[in-house]
């Protein structure tokens, strides 16, 4: 494991948004032990009702949410930053074990270590039912194509 994950703080626009857009390449590969790298060894979460600290229990908790919420697509955007925090938002779409389509909204604000591993994250979430027509989140399971549309152009 790397010491460093770059880009690191302080921040600008186009340095947190390269660090969003890592983030959400990570998620969307699905890999708990791989994802959890990007935090500190004792990183503090709250994820809706849930706190979790360190790694072991971000990788128990990534296991459990990917185990539930079935073909998961996420978009993340930059919504502002300054010195070693970001302020994000999101939405990611999944269904569950009856294939009830959710799309889920969310804010998180991160704060990041001089080394650019992030120490800390809020996550407030909001679950929308949603019917398999009404999806706008459409590519292979990984990484979100370049060209398909962020949230800002879906009207999200």
């Amino acid at each position: 494991m790397s010491d460093s994950r770059p880009p690191l703080p302080p921040f600008n626009t186009k340095t947190a948004a390269v660090k969003v857009r890592m983030a959400e390449d990570g998620w969307n590969g699905r890999d708990p032990e791989k994802v959890s790298l990007a935090y500190t060894s004792d990183s503090v979460w709250r994820n809706r009702s849930e706190f979790l600290v360190g790694r072991q229990a971000i990788q128990a908790f990534l296991r459990a949410k990917w185990e539930k919420e079935n073909q998961y697509r996420l978009i993340k955007e930059l919504w502002a930053t300054e010195g070693s925090r970001i302020a994000v938002r999101f939405a990611y779409e999944w269904h569950d074990s009856n294939h009830q389509w959710y799309r889920s909204y969310g804010n998180e604000n991160w704060e990041f270590s001089a080394q650019g591993l992030m120490q800390r994250r809020i996550a407030s979430i909001n679950d929308l039912p949603i019917s398999e027509g009404d999806r706008l989140f459409f590519w292979t399971q990984g990484r979100r194509p370049d060209d398909h549309p962020g949230l800002t152009e879906l009207g999200l």
